[in-house]
Order: structure tokens, then C-alpha cells, then sequence
């Protein structure tokens, strides 16, 4: 990857949109659309995308037997030279949606190389709550090949859609945005 322009693929986990982890979000985009960057956003609660089998159909295939949106999905992280993602908080990890997510993309994770990867996660506590659903998230990145965590933001103490604007992490998700 070059300096300068990067392809960056946002994927939103919450099944509220508009929420607090959609907002920061939103506003990193912003800081990277700020800085010249191409951005993507995609709510994976539009999605149809099933939960894993574990029926290993993949592995000699390198395709899902289920059909379908995780296929275009998989195409658009392999695509991209960053990846965020955004997640509220719930029972202290990640949302559903974003855990099926990111088990499907066992049919080519080893096709997810060299990205650069940004965490946004909410919460109604704070900061301390939010360390499993990062310890979760930075699993995933050991497991392909060549990643790298660039940025982590917390949105703490937010519940109320809309909390997370009177916060820091606005201001720090601009930045981390801009400077992708």
C-alpha cells in the first residue's frame, strides 16, 4: 500500500443505524473523505448473511455453500486497503452481526492481506467493558495474514443514540479518519 489515497471499507455491526458506533463511524469516514480517501460504508444488519455451518465446504472450494450477501462481502474486504470496524457494546462483546461476519470469512481469510484495520466500539460503561469485545476484534486480525491494527476508539459511556457527540471520541475519530 501506498501513502496517500486508500481504498477504506467501513463495516457497521450495530442493528441501529444512526446509533453511537454508527456516528463515530460516520465521522472517521468523514476525516478520511477530508483527506482525499475513497469510503465505503455498509451496514451488515442490511445484509443477509447466515451463520457458519462448519460444514468445511469451503476449504476446497474456497466458496461458502450458503448463497448469500457474505460472497460480495468477502470481494469488497479482499478489495479494500482498509478495513473499520464499528460495533456497540452487548454483554460486554461484539454485536451478533458482527461476530457472524467475521466467522464467514473463513472461505478467504487468507485472501485478506496487508489491510490496515480501525476498531470503533460503544458502550454505556465505560472503557473497561469495552476490552473483550477489542480482544475479540484483534483475533480476528491475528488470523489474517499480514494485518494491522492502526487505531482503536472508544466511545464510552453512551447509550442514548446521539450520546457519542457530545464526547472526545468525535474528535478523535475525525483525526484518526483524516490521518488513514
Amino acid at each position: 500500500m501506498e501513502c496517500g489515497y486508500k481504498n477504506i471499507l467501513a463495516i457497521v455491526g450495530s442493528p441501529r443505524k444512526g446509533g453511537n458506533s454508527d456516528i463515530l463511524c460516520e465521522e472517521f469516514l468523514h476525516g478520511a473523505l477530508d483527506a482525499g480517501n475513497s469510503v465505503e460504508k455498509l451496514y451488515l444488519q442490511d445484509k443477509k448473511i447466515g451463520g457458519c455451518c462448519a460444514c468445511y465446504g469451503c476449504r476446497e472450494t474456497g466458496e461458502c455453500v450458503q448463497k448469500d450477501d457474505m460472497a460480495k462481502l468477502l470481494e469488497k474486504m479482499i478489495e479494500a486497503d482498509v478495513i473499520v470496524l464499528a460495533t456497540p457494546v452487548y454483554f460486554y462483546a461484539m454485536s451478533g452481526q458482527m461476530k457472524v461476519m467475521i466467522d464467514r470469512t473463513l472461505p478467504r481469510y487468507r485472501e485478506i492481506v496487508n489491510k490496515e484495520f480501525y476498531f470503533i466500539a460503544t458502550a454505556a460503561a465505560g472503557k473497561s467493558s469495552m476490552v473483550r469485545t477489542m480482544d475479540g476484534l484483534y483475533g480476528f486480525t491475528d488470523c489474517l495474514p499480514g494485518a494491522k491494527v492502526r487505531g482503536t476508539i472508544y466511545g464510552e459511556g453512551v447509550y442514548q443514540k446521539g450520546e457519542v457527540i457530545s464526547t472526545q471520541a468525535m474528535e478523535q475519530a475525525y483525526e484518526m479518519g483524516k490521518h488513514v
